[in-house]
């Protein structure tokens, strides 16, 4: 029987991805093309949808280049929760004052909406339940009450179409402007199976997105992986090189895109706490520019300071909840290259400077060397379990030497504070109910053994990592498959009958030793 394939494209914060993925779960190929991102004002974060899709396009057809079009069974969509801003003519509406009509897309990163974030939480509405008790500035309703009251004649009055950009993809794709529950209930309110709430959008002054029975920003649903529209239109075909109506998933914001990929990993022989444990004992790590603490659960639990219960949100028939730090591979970057001795650092620099740590422990445990730096990692805000946009970040302990241990320390200073952070949405999280026992990591920093291990130290779980590093890819493929009928649903990858695309081999395991860790 000849070999079939999904698709899955990932939209990140500064790249697009592509993925050819087998019946098994295994990546055949991948292609990556950049994207940009502007900044016209501190805090501002704005890109193009136009872009975003041409660079779609272009890695799709490198994946799939070779491959027969009728092989090709499935394409799913991942995207970072960002705001597309379109007209009715389907045309990109600028967002920035400057007027750029390509840059139409407010960046999930983007923090121009606090005070109207600050503004809705104050409000005290009921649907802040399902976002811990606060409206963050990284959600869809303080941004789309921004453009109202900043940009109203040359955004607002013209706008006939708020999409979140998973959702813009799959309609690019089709055609079709059905959402996914995913983002609308994880960013916008929304609320299954009662829908839109008509209180809350006119307490905050957004009484006019109720015309038209919501049409601006969506009144048709459905859960992710579901077949969205006719599947491929025949624009978007010849767009992709591939067969009109091949199958098109419901889309997935990209961090609930990797925590499909990875939370239901085969850990049977391993010894695990989470071994014949519901899936509820795990959570899944999303370690990129930012990162993404997803858990599940059969009923609802309302952790404060953390977004959800969320219902059908990753998984469909169960609910998410998702703590995060908002910087923290940004973080990363931030701190190490803007040292006066990154310049001596040699190729990857998280290679050379874990190299270096090793060295200058001397054989003893690398988390003793962070005795005496200390750093708080809210340089964007704090997004989980404070909930605080408006924290800023500090260093305490520094001195007047710039070498290249001052440098490694900072390094590892910040590792350090951010695994202590996921410590901190860890505990608001069991308080609040769930039982959590293993944490599964995927995304850049994942690959980074030293951020890693430190994780384990600081939270005393263990972390596992999948055989396939490529899980937001995986997780986007399992959305093609999904629509393509070949599979019934996404819980069929969970129970492993008769669904393969996941990951069922663990690359590795690590351990930490907390009480080491807490002692410095």
């Amino acid at each position: 029987m000849a070999e079939l394939f999904y698709v899955g494209v990932d939209v990140g914060t500064a790249s697009v991805r592509a993925a050819l993925v087998t019946r098994e779960g295994l990546l055949k190929s991948t292609a990556e093309e950049p994207i940009s991102i502007w900044e016209p004002e501190s805090d501002h974060y704005v890109q193009s949808s136009t872009q975003i899709w041409e660079r779609c396009c272009t890695v799709l057809k490198k994946v799939t280049h070779g491959v027969e079009r009728s092989r090709v069974r499935g394409v799913g969509f991942d995207a970072t929760c960002s705001l597309v801003v379109l007209d009715q003519n389907f045309q990109p509406v600028p967002v920035t004052k400057e007027g750029d009509t390509q840059r139409n897309v407010v960046m999930w990163m983007d923090h121009r909406a606090a005070e109207q974030a600050a503004r809705i939480t104050d409000s005290g509405h009921r649907v802040l339940s399902s976002v811990g008790g606060v409206m963050s500035p990284e959600m869809q309703p303080p941004k789309l009450l921004w453009l109202k009251e900043n940009l109203k004649e040359t955004c607002w009055n013209k706008a006939a179409h708020f999409l979140d950009l998973p959702d813009f993809l799959s309609w690019k794709a089709t055609g079709s402007l059905t959402r996914s529950l995913c983002t609308l209930v994880c960013k916008w309110t929304y609320s299954p199976p009662e829908g839109w709430d008509p209180s809350f959008w006119t307490s905050i002054g957004l009484e006019d997105l109720l015309e038209n029975n919501f049409s601006k920003i969506g009144n048709e649903t459905c859960a992710p992986g579901s077949p969205v529209g006719c599947g491929l239109s025949q624009e978007a075909a010849t767009d992709l090189d591939l067969d009109p109506g091949t199958a098109v998933g419901a889309s997935l914001i990209d961090a609930h895109a990797g925590g499909l990929g990875v939370i239901g990993a085969d850990v049977k022989g391993f010894q695990l706490p989470c071994e014949n444990q519901p899936i509820s004992s795990r959570m899944a790590m999303i370690c990129g520019t930012s990162t993404c603490h997803m858990a599940i659960s059969e009923q609802p639990v309302f952790v404060p300071g953390v977004w959800g219960p969320c219902l059908s949100a990753m998984v469909p028939g169960m609910w998410l909840n998702e703590g995060g730090q908002s910087a923290t591979g940004r973080l990363i970057d931030h701190m190490v290259k803007g040292h006066a001795a990154f310049p001596s650092t040699c190729g990857n620099f998280y290679t050379y400077l874990n190299s270096h740590l090793s060295l200058m422990a001397n054989s003893h445990p690398v988390d003793l060397l962070g005795t005496n730096l200390h750093l708080w990692p809210d340089f964007h805000g704090n997004r989980s379990p404070l909930a605080d946009p408006t924290l800023k970040g500090m260093v305490v302990g520094l001195s007047l030497s710039q070498t290249l241990d001052d440098l490694a320390l900072l390094y590892l200073a910040t590792i350090q504070a951010l695994a202590l952070g996921t410590l901190h949405i860890l505990e608001a999280m069991k308080g609040a109910g769930h039982d959590i026992r293993t944490l599964f990591l995927c995304g850049g920093l994942s690959k980074n053994p030293l951020f890693v291990q430190i994780q384990a130290n600081a939270t005393g779980l263990p972390v596992v990592l999948p055989d396939q590093m490529e899980a937001v890819l995986v997780g986007a493929a399992v959305l093609g498959a999904c629509a393509s009928q070949d599979y019934k649903n996404i819980q069929c990858w969970n129970t492993l009958e008769g669904f393969t695309l996941t990951y069922h081999v663990i690359l590795k395991i690590y351990t930490g030793t907390w009480a080491l860790f807490h002692r410095t």
